[in-house]
């Protein structure tokens, strides 16, 4: 993956092939669909970590979306390939926790999509804010390329 124009080292990939039920009246990837797997790849690279929604479940804990920017550099048609990469760049190891994303077109070898995403962490049965467990702070905070404080 080197010869990809990654922003950072390392990235944990996840492959997404555009379908049918991908594309909207325009013809093209749906903006809908990159944020739908946004989600599915920061959860590939929880689970790779070694953290999984029972775990959340079982802690009571959870990190939840509190905001995405995102940039849609350009069009996705029906059977292109995405690697949909995405990194930890910041864990405040209290209740912040932001990645950022980008995904490369296989066919044109070029970038289409980057996303930032903001996400604080959660108790499950109150919704409300709350510090990291100690797992969470030890997992997100090891992945972290960036700042941790």
């Amino acid at each position: 993956m080197t010869s990809f124009p990654w922003r950072y080292d390392n990235p944990f990939i996840l492959e997404w092939q555009i379908q049918e039920e991908h594309i909207d009246h325009y013809g093209h990837a749906n903006n809908v669909a990159y944020i739908a797997q946004l989600e599915k790849t920061a959860w590939a690279h929880s689970n790779n970590l070694g953290l999984t929604i029972e775990q959340y479940k079982a802690l009571d804990r959870a990190m939840v979306v509190k905001s995405h920017n995102v940039d849609y550099l350009l069009p996705c048609n029906l059977n292109e390939t995405l690697l949909c990469a995405t990194w930890v760049v910041q864990c405040s190891k209290k209740i912040k926790l932001k990645r950022k994303f980008q995904y490369l077109c296989t066919q044109r070898k070029k970038i289409v999509f980057e996303a930032e995403t903001l996400f604080v962490c959660i108790a499950l049965s109150s919704g409300r804010p709350t510090r990291m467990p100690t797992i969470f702070e030890d997992v997100y905070g090891g992945a972290c390329i960036g700042e941790v404080q």
